[in-house]
């Protein structure tokens, strides 16, 4: 136990660095990165005359608040009959960050970033992931853009990829723009200046819900995680909050979602491999099949997504409060998503979770390494010039990829346990309403719901059910190593 010593932020940056070196992860930029970046001197340049210019276009981003490695813009134009042409610009990276170059290796060595509340480790250094690579606002970049007809019922009817320079018009935050969608807050004022922005947002807001729709019609899982986030003020810890999902939100993960598909068909239309993203139909099935069961819901035999939406519909309007519970498990049995090699020939693996057929990942290259290897490969397709990865070297890429960024995932959720145990030292002793998450053969599991945060009874009751509200009191809240442990209050 370690309740008699004081944490700050810089405990926690400590905590995640050791964290990420036991994974292979490396959190510092070695010296040849920084030589190459020191002489780096301004913004990639690229004359071909095939570059479009689509500054003039209304752009604009939307993101976390505190996002600054700005990846992709949107933007839009009404066609007749209920059609919408959605434009989708996704930072072109490889203009300064060249295969093989010292930034691309330790890019390539970590394939993620690493969010952590306390400090973000960036794939690629801030330089260029918050500046020359990013689609900073009022600032020309390079692009490439992915331009999609979504017709009335939420299908994308046609699609082209180019490149281009875009200007990002307006640089805007989820919830605040969610709030003005919603009706609960004012349009942002970066948005107010832009003339039309509004009639914008409101348009690709609609088109998103349509797609949403259509996608959960088909079988998208409609799941909900529970990662609750440090806050802090300077270097104090001063409350844990869960991210809520909200319509901005949803619109960003439309257009990215119908991005990566188009992507992913565009390379296999010219011919070529492709790094896919993929989830593959869950081994699994049969135990999903016994959860449903315990709900009073009866599922297919053979695995089905729509099915499985429409009981997790059903049991998120039953029971929200317990639904990121059950996510959980359904998530667990799933199975972990991965970076597989596709070829044009063969049939596509799909992605369970999402309910599509041709999947890569695409529009974040400042923050994903698949991403950048994606780009690069439509870069070679759309100058004509050969693919930069060969079959052999996109093989090893996927096992690698797939194992780093399943690294990265271990060392954010270890760190955001850390970061709850820090936040709860001060209330040792104090009560708090609970629920039941988990439960073994020796342990049970529960979590908080005001402040959100997860431990271990140590009451030795194990015969509590999985998602009964029980009232627990705080006992440890070790941040070394992210423990924290309740006993139960009858």
């Amino acid at each position: 136990m370690d309740t008699a010593t004081l944490y700050h932020r810089r405990d926690l940056v400590r905590i995640a660095t050791h964290a990420m070196t036991e994974r292979g992860l490396e959190p510092e930029f070695g010296a040849s990165v920084l030589q190459q970046l020191a002489s780096i001197t301004g913004l990639g340049q690229d004359a071909d005359p095939r570059i479009l210019d689509l500054t003039a276009l209304p752009w604009c981003s939307i993101d976390n608040d505190d996002s600054r490695d700005l990846d992709q813009l949107t933007a839009c134009e009404p066609l007749d009959g209920g059609a919408v042409k959605i434009w989708v610009a996704v930072a072109d990276v490889d203009a300064l960050v060249k295969k093989g170059s010292a930034i691309d290796t330790h890019a390539h060595i970590n394939t993620t970033s690493v969010y952590t509340s306390a400090r973000v480790f960036p794939m690629l250094p801030e330089r260029l992931s918050t500046d020359l690579t990013s689609l900073n606002p009022h600032q020309n970049r390079l692009a490439i853009v992915t331009a999609m007809v979504v017709n009335a019922e939420g299908v994308v009817t046609h699609s082209t990829v180019q490149r281009a320079q875009v200007r990002n018009q307006a640089q805007l935050a989820y919830d605040a723009v969610a709030a003005w969608i919603e009706g609960t807050g004012d349009l942002p004022e970066a948005a107010r200046v832009v003339p039309g922005l509004d009639a914008q947002l409101r348009t690709q807001d609609a088109v998103a819900q349509t797609m949403r729709a259509r996608r959960r019609a088909e079988g998208s899982l409609e799941l909900e995680t529970f990662q609750p986030r440090a806050v802090f003020d300077g270097e104090r810890v001063v409350d844990l909050h869960q991210q809520e999902q909200n319509r901005a939100r949803q619109l960003i993960e439309e257009f990215m979602i119908a991005t990566n598909t188009c992507t992913a068909q565009f390379l296999a239309s010219h011919g070529g491999v492709s790094l896919r993203r993929v989830v593959r139909s869950p081994e699994r099935w049969l135990r999903i099949v016994e959860v449903a069961k315990k709900y009073g819901e009866a599922l297919p035999k053979e695995p089905d997504s729509r099915a499985l939406e429409a009981f997790l519909a059903r049991q998120r309007r039953a029971d929200p409060l317990r639904f990121p519970d059950l996510s959980l498990v359904i998530i667990k049995l799933m199975g972990s998503g991965e970076y597989v090699v596709e070829h044009p020939q063969r049939e596509p693996i799909g992605h369970f979770g999402l309910a599509v057929r041709d999947y890569t990942h695409s529009t974040a290259p400042n923050r994903r390494y698949p991403d950048l290897i994606s780009l690069r490969m439509v870069k070679a397709l759309l100058s004509g010039a050969r693919s930069p990865y060969g079959v052999a070297e996109l093989e090893a890429l996927a096992v690698h990829c797939t194992h780093q960024e399943d690294a990265a995932q271990k060392v954010e959720r270890s760190v955001r346990k850390s970061e709850a145990a820090m936040y709860l030292q001060p209330f040792i002793g104090q009560t708090f309403d609970a629920i039941v998450t988990g439960r073994s053969d020796s342990a049970t599991w529960v979590r908080t719901l005001a402040p959100p945060a997860e431990g271990l009874l140590l009451s030795g009751e194990i015969s509590l059910d999985v998602g009964r509200k029980i009232r627990v009191k705080l006992v440890s809240a070790n941040v070394e190593r992210g423990f924290i442990d309740f006993e139960r209050v009858t």
